[in-house]
């Protein structure tokens, strides 16, 4: 049997996007994928998030937000950058740890814009929708994408 890939999804605050990423790839890849998610800087689990999933029928609820050194010690495959932030700040990973950017737009920075000019909670949960359908179909890709 071959062994699974290990995939860290890294983004700013591990509380969104790398979230949706490491949840999508247990829900899709769990046969051929280890996936673990971290932050630079830990933000705490963004409850859009947990809503937006939730009406995809996964829980993240209870996942919560790990800083990168807690996986310091892993054998990493692959890193995942969800965000340019991230990307920028990323730490060192030995040789064979590829490490890879794909990057998506923020959602809570979206909808935060949406909320300055007016829009409604309906409209900027659309935000959170349409990133998380996005990460879908890159883990639906996975690993022929990387």
């Amino acid at each position: 049997m071959k062994e699974k890939l290990k995939v860290l999804f890294l983004c700013t605050g591990n509380s969104c996007r790398s979230q949706m990423a490491e949840a999508w790839v247990h829900e899709l890849k769990k046969d051929t994928i280890d996936a673990v998610s971290a932050g630079i800087e830990i933000h705490g689990l963004n409850p859009n998030a947990v809503k937006v999933m939730a009406e995809a029928g996964i829980d993240i609820s209870g996942q919560t937000s790990k800083h990168i050194d807690a996986f310091k010690d892993m054998a990493l495959d692959i890193v995942v950058t969800v965000c340019s932030h991230a990307h920028e700040s990323c730490p060192y990973f030995p040789p064979r740890c590829k490490v890879v950017h794909v990057g998506f737009d923020d959602p809570p920075k979206m909808a935060e814009k949406l909320a300055a000019q007016g829009a409604g909670k309906e409209e900027q949960l659309e935000c959170y929708r349409k990133v998380r359908d996005e990460i879908k179909l890159f883990v639906q890709g996975l690993p022929d994408n990387l």
